[in-house]
């Protein structure tokens, strides 16, 4: 087609008489035009030949980047073919004239590189959007070949390495997103040329080194984000340049130094975001000139000094956020004048004074924060005017008074936190009118008088916890109303009373715990089936009868706690079929009787903590029991915590004995795996079959009726921190194997009738006689002075064995160092040395020193003499 036309306007090239009449040059000025048309739309069939051309190359191209990809199948790309044309039937492919203009495939499920792209094919591509796949390697440098490309988005991909600084060589770009990726190194100083970039978005990535001051360069700049990175150094003075600036975001990086006060130029930011960072000193004034702020986040650094009060002057501000700094001086009543505040923090710093009155000024304030400072007053009744309200956190301060009545006005509240304060007097019944009330915490405080029984009242209340104050009275049964109800924690209050029988049907609910009240009667809560329930937790009341046979209905019981009651029942093997049971304490109780096996094939099997102690069980300790304990058999180091669905922090915790000390422990699942079965009846051996559950970290048997041997298996529970044995009726020698148990912090084989040599270890060193008193037949260190002539075992003593000891062995290590300082300095502070330790009237210190100078002497003199064979030996060789 293209030939003919040419053909034609060839021939009517000849067509031109000399001699012309008017008509004629009518006529010829007719045929001109019609020339000048015909050349124009010969060019523009021409330039239609070429552009054919080169479309079909870059769709050669495309082609064979596509065929680099790992998914052929992709179902998006199934258009992308040597067949079709490229700019009208391939998906995400876009021209103009013919050339590719836009390759737009976000979201196509590419996984590929970028190593093939046909960057330098691809002269007229303008916009480039490749997010959302799985495209990894590295960014070619290459892509600096683009030179027409406005729009470059590879965010949230696996591009790894470096960005190339050929980057800079795109003059025209105006918006660069490669966020959500694994990109490191530097950020290169060449984007600093990229003069007509609007948006520059690097975040979530690796990147490392300072934030170059070329950036000050890119006068359109409206967006700049590098958060969640590595950066480091200081925030450079030129980034004050960016006048178009609206949001700044470098958060969650390593930037230190102070906030420049240049940022106080950026007259259009609008959002401002520094928070978890290594930041320091005071917040410039500066700050307080950016009008337009909206959202300002500065918290997580080490910001001191006061509140400046030019941000009092930042009256479009929403979020502010100054938490966990080392801000001091009181909340200034200026605050008030924030009248588009809707969320305010300022917890984790040093603030101090009392909540001003003019906070009540803030009426549409939504989130207010002020917990974890040190405000002391009392909570002003200004703070019922904040109508708007739907989070208030006024926890872990010094507040005091009485919590006032006015708080009942925030009806569209939904989570309220005044726990860890001083607050004082009643319960106000206003409470009650929090109709929209999700969360509830008024734990650790000093409220004294009843529960309000108004609370079953609030039907979507989902978490309330009163625990640790002085509450008395009976616990109100209108709560089991509460068909919301995830955890109810009214601990270690006086609640007396009994428990009502109406909340084991709260099928929600997750968490129960009255510990430590004066609750009593019959357990007769009938927990119905289906039952949430996670965590129960009745110690320390006065509770009777028998184990409510309904628990059985709770199959998702993790931690139960019965101990310290009057309960009167035998071991309730039946619970062994709660399959998720982590924690069982009984302790303390009237329970009495054998431990039967049930003769299931799984019992307790997920058990970490059992504790029967305090209790009258008799007979022989039940081999089968243990051997279910498959919770016990391995050590599981990502053993979490129960997780509860509500919005509380609950935690669970127990009272252990461990190194004979009582502990309370919390996040009991993930430290802490005991069994405990002293202050028995317990009869019979002690079952070899405990030297399998090689998880356990407190064993103790004390104070029981049980014979014969230790077992040597016990050697194997090698993360075993306290055991004890003593006050049984145990016989036969210490095995050798304990020797081994390096982890062993307390060991107590005390009130028994053992003999023989005590075992030489790095962790027997560190025991006192008083581990092994009552057994006349023990020999060794540290009850005697030696074992007959038993070899010493050739352990290495090292000076770590010797750091676990109380204070007995650090005064030994004092004393040799004495001893080596007298040996230098002559005979006569030698014999003072002597003399001191002599006058201390406690021949035991002499009896030790004596055992260990000797130890010492003989293993100098055996690691010499296997040097010196050693020395022979590689002589000997060469």
């Amino acid at each position: 087609m293209c030939n003919t036309w040419i053909k034609i306007i060839k021939r009517q090239k000849h067509n031109n008489p000399n001699t012309m009449n008017l008509k004629q040059k009518t006529q010829n000025m007719m045929m001109v035009s019609s020339k000048i048309f015909s050349l124009l739309q010969f060019f523009a069939l021409l330039n239609l030949c070429t552009v054919t051309f080169a479309s079909t190359e870059e769709a050669t191209a495309l082609l064979k980047w596509k065929a680099t990809f790992k998914n052929q199948d992709n179902s998006l790309l199934a258009s992308w073919t040597q067949s079709s044309n490229a700019c009208r039937d391939w998906y995400g492919v876009i021209c103009f004239n013919g050339r590719v203009k836009t390759l737009n495939i976000t979201n196509c499920g590419v996984i590929g590189t970028l190593y093939a792209f046909p960057f330098s094919s691809l002269p007229f591509l303008e916009n480039l959007n490749l997010s959302n796949n799985n495209i990894s390697g590295t960014i070619p440098p290459e892509i600096g070949h683009l030179t027409n490309l406005v729009y470059l988005d590879l965010n949230n991909n696996q591009i790894s390495g470096t960005i190339p600084p050929q980057t800079g060589s795109l003059s025209k770009l105006q918006i660069l997103r490669i966020f959500g990726n694994h990109l490191k190194g530097s950020i290169p100083e060449e984007i600093g040329y990229l003069r007509s970039l609007i948006d520059l978005s690097l975040s979530n990535n690796f990147l490392n080194g300072s934030i170059p001051a070329s950036l000050g360069n890119l006068n359109n700049l409206s967006f700049l984000s590098l958060y969640d990175n590595q950066l480091s150094g200081s925030i450079p003075e030129e980034i004050g340049y960016l006048r178009s600036l609206t949001d700044l975001s470098l958060s969650t990086n390593f930037l230190n130094g102070s906030i420049p006060a240049s940022l106080g130029k950026l007259n259009n930011l609008s959002f401002l975001s520094l928070y978890d960072n290594q930041l320091s000193g005071s917040i410039p004034d500066e700050i307080g000139y950016l009008t337009s702020l909206t959202d300002l986040y500065l918290n997580n650094n080490f910001l001191n000094s006061s509140i400046p009060a030019s941000l009092w002057n930042l009256k479009n501000l929403s979020f502010l956020s100054l938490s966990e700094n080392q801000l001091s001086g009181s909340i200034p009543q200026e605050i008030g004048y924030l009248r588009s505040l809707t969320y305010l923090r300022l917890n984790n710093n040093f603030l101090n004074g009392s909540i001003p009155r003019e906070i009540g000024y803030l009426r549409s304030l939504t989130n207010l924060h002020l917990n974890n400072n040190f405000l002391n007053g009392s909570i002003p009744p200004e703070v019922g005017n904040l109508r708007s309200l739907s989070i208030i956190d006024l926890s872990i301060n010094s507040l005091k008074g009485s919590i006032p009545a006015s708080l009942g006005n925030l009806r569209n509240v939904q989570s309220m936190f005044l726990d860890e304060n001083n607050l004082t007097e009643e319960i106000p019944l206003s409470v009650c009118n929090l109709t929209s009330l999700n969360i509830l915490y008024l734990r650790r405080n000093n409220l004294k008088g009843k529960v309000p029984q108004c609370l079953g009242n609030i039907s979507g209340l989902q978490v309330l916890t009163m625990s640790r104050n002085n509450l008395s009275g009976e616990i109100p049964s209108s709560i089991s109303n509460l068909k919301s109800l995830q955890i109810l924690d009214l601990g270690r209050n006086s609640l007396e009373g009994a428990i009502p029988q109406c909340f084991g049907n709260i099928n929600t609910l997750q968490v129960f715990d009255v510990q430590n009240n004066k609750l009593s009667g019959t357990l007769s809560t009938n927990f119905s089936i289906g039952s949430s329930l996670i965590s129960l937790n009745l110690h320390g009341n006065e509770l009777e009868g028998e184990i409510p046979r309904s628990l059985a209905n709770c199959k998702k019981l993790q931690v139960l706690d019965l101990g310290n009651n009057h309960l009167n029942d035998t071991f309730p093997m039946w619970l062994g079929t709660l399959l998720e049971l982590r924690v069982l304490r009984l302790t303390s109780n009237k329970l009495y009787g054998p431990i039967r096996s049930s003769g299931a094939e799984i019992m307790f099997p997920d058990l970490r903590t059992i504790d029967l102690s305090n209790n009258a069980f008799s007979k022989d300790l039940p081999t089968s029991l243990f051997q279910h304990l498959k919770g016990m058999r391995t050590i599981d180091k990502t053993m979490k915590v129960p997780s509860y669905e509500g919005y509380g922090d609950y935690q669970d915790s127990i009272v252990v004995v461990s190194k004979g000390l009582k502990l309370e422990v919390v996040r009991i699942l993930s430290l802490y795996t005991v069994i405990d079965l002293s202050n028995n009846k317990f009869e019979g051996h002690i079952p070899s079959v405990l030297g399998d559950l090689i998880a356990l970290r407190v064993l103790n048997m004390s104070h029981n009726g049980l014979k014969g041997h230790i077992p040597p298996s016990l050697g194997s529970l090698s993360v075993v921190e306290s055991l004890d044995l003593s006050f049984n009726q145990l016989s036969g020698e210490i095995p050798q194997q304990l020797a081994s148990l390096t982890s062993l912090g307390f060991l107590n084989l005390s009130h028994n009738y053992l003999q023989g040599c005590i075992p030489q270890g790095p962790q027997f060193l560190t025991f006192e006689s008083n581990s092994y008193e009552g057994n006349d037949g023990l020999r060794g260190y540290p009850v005697s002075k030696g074992c007959g002539n038993d070899p010493v075992p050739e352990t290495n003593y090292t000076v770590s064995a010797l750091d676990d000891q109380e204070s007995n062995s650090e005064f030994l290590n004092d004393f040799w160092k004495a001893a080596l300082m007298g040996y230098g300095s002559g005979l006569c502070i030698g014999l003072s040395i002597m003399y001191f330790m002599i006058s201390t009237r406690n021949p035991k210190w002499l009896a030790r020193i004596i055992d260990e100078m000797e130890h010492k002497i003989n293993m100098r003199r055996r690691k010499k003499q296997q040097g010196q064979r050693n020395h022979r030996r590689r002589n000997n060789h060469f």
